[in-house]
């Protein structure tokens, strides 16, 4: 029987999109060229729905939450390439729910690969109604807009944030940090750093709320900035954070400082690519055979590997990266690697 820590969520909604637990896999030759540092990787984007990702473990409990409200429609909001958009496309078709899109052009790129392959495609595939928005618009408000006129048709919609970081969607990170306790347990293995991209917060929001609620420390878990500034990311991720874990441990303080965002590595803007991230997604495909999305995991992945190399993370540390998926997105940046 485990010893590790666990955390009860059986109070919240939760629609099951997901087949166990995701792997934790060692990467010895990675590990043995980067230095002495040995470097895990837990693989989210191994999921079997809609091309898999880390965003269908916020749509458990989001899904959960409007099937509770009796929603039969599901609108959410994100950029022209969203992960987040593709997969709750395809979390919706699974649970007989119409889903509609509202997706904005805030990447300058205007690339026939970009406006028309990767997520896009997929999102279509899935049978989303897209709205496509020029990179200036407002799209909650159009969302908003949208559901008002959806409802006054008859309709229930469920309106789910950007990227699915609301303090119920980040529930589903605060159970992953549950499951990679009892794995790293198992591995008989203590990570001193886990890795991940930040874009909306709910990822990170949802990992230290989910360790300080099981009383393990939060300040492992490092994210780097890839969609905002680092102040504006910091304050969000702490909020977010914050809200999240008021619904795990509603009467205790939230340490504010359990929220760490490096910088460094979202370039001129999010989704523009940078040579770090090129440098990343090609090592860790030529050293181990596995892929990496351009706009999050790689540039995520980019800030680990200046941190090794700089000694930011002291030699003999062990590291888990957390692997996000979004693989259609390297087929919409394909003029970024050639």
């Amino acid at each position: 029987m485990s010893n590790a820590p666990s955390l009860d969520l059986t109070a919240f909604p939760r629609y099951s999109l997901i087949e166990g637990p995701t792997p934790v896999q060692y990467l010895s030759r990675l590990s043995k060229q980067v230095g002495d540092v040995d470097i895990y990787v837990k693989r989210d984007d191994l999921m079997g729905l809609g091309g898999g990702g880390s965003k269908l473990r916020k749509l458990e409990f989001l899904l959960g939450e409007a099937l509770a409200q009796g929603a039969d429609t599901i609108i959410t909001v994100g950029a022209r390439q969203s992960n987040h958009a593709r997969l709750t496309a395809a979390a919706a078709a699974r649970a007989g729910l119409q889903c509609e899109l509202v997706l904005t052009r805030m990447v300058p790129r205007e690339d026939d690969d970009y406006i028309h392959n990767g997520n896009v495609l997929l999102d279509a595939l899935l049978g989303a109604r897209v709205h496509d928005l020029p990179g200036n618009a407002d799209a909650m408000a159009f969302a908003q807009n949208r559901t008002d006129e959806l409802r006054k048709a008859g309709r229930n919609v469920y309106v789910a944030p950007m990227g699915g970081s609301s303090a119920v969607g980040n529930l589903g990170y605060a159970a992953c940090a549950a499951e990679i306790l009892e794995q790293a347990h198992t591995l008989g293995v203590s990570f001193d750093r886990i890795a991940i991209s930040n874009g909306s917060g709910g990822t990170q929001a949802g990992l230290v709320a989910g360790l300080l609620a099981m009383g393990e420390n939060p300040t492992r878990v490092v994210s780097y900035n890839v969609l905002a500034t680092h102040d504006n990311t910091l304050s969000n991720t702490q909020l977010k954070a914050k809200e999240t874990f008021a619904l795990l441990r509603p009467d205790a303080p939230f340490p504010i400082e359990s929220v760490i965002v490096a910088d460094g590595q979202r370039g001129e803007g999010y989704g523009i690519p940078t040579d770090a991230m090129r440098e990343a997604v090609r090592l860790l495909a030529t050293t181990e055979g596995l892929l990496l999305d351009p706009v999050y995991s790689g540039k995520a992945f980019a800030g680990l590997l200046h941190d090794i190399r700089n000694g930011t993370i002291a030699r003999g540390s062990k590291v888990l990266f957390l692997m996000t998926g979004g693989l259609p997105g390297l087929y919409a940046y394909r003029s970024a690697f050639e």
